[in-house]
């Protein structure tokens, strides 16, 4: 049997608040063409302990700070993840049976494992820009057809 793991729970205000403030401080720092930058943390003792981080590494920290700063829970996921069901339906934001019918259906490859399907993280993801697309492009036509006819959106 397999358990879901609960979703994280959203930051509290004085998290947003400090993540907010760190991602505008540490984004400054990383005007640099450097692939490389020298931080420090602080134990409990009070002991410096300098730290040599990737520049894009500090860059999704900026996202994840900046994210949290807006209130939002953040979960990372490697790109080359494998999801079930149920996380690739999480992901996409529809239910698990829906999923499973987009998989049936072809419009994202999955393989099993054993009995149960699994879902590359990527494959997800080009789904979701490839229907977002699709998406956008009615909404400008429906849009562009309004404007044509004069409904009001002038």
């Amino acid at each position: 049997m397999t358990t879901h793991a609960p979703t994280r729970p959203l930051p509290t205000a004085e998290e947003v608040a400090l993540a907010r403030e760190s991602s505008r401080v540490l984004s400054a720092y990383l005007q640099t063409r450097a692939e490389t930058q020298r931080i420090e943390i602080v134990d409990d003792q009070g002991t410096a302990h300098p730290i040599r981080v990737p520049v894009s590494a500090l860059r999704l920290l900026v996202d994840i700070l900046t994210e949290i700063g807006e209130g939002n829970a953040v979960n990372i996921i490697p790109i080359h993840a494998e999801l079930t069901t149920q996380e690739a339906a999480d992901v996409l934001n529809v239910s698990r049976p829906f999923l499973v019918r987009l998989l049936e259906h072809g419009e994202i490859p999955f393989h099993k494992v054993g009995t149960h399907r699994r879902v590359r993280y990527q494959d997800v993801i080009a789904y979701k820009e490839r229907i977002d697309a699709e998406r956008r492009k009615a909404l400008d036509a429906l849009a562009e057809q309004a404007q044509a006819l004069k409904m009001g959106y002038e």
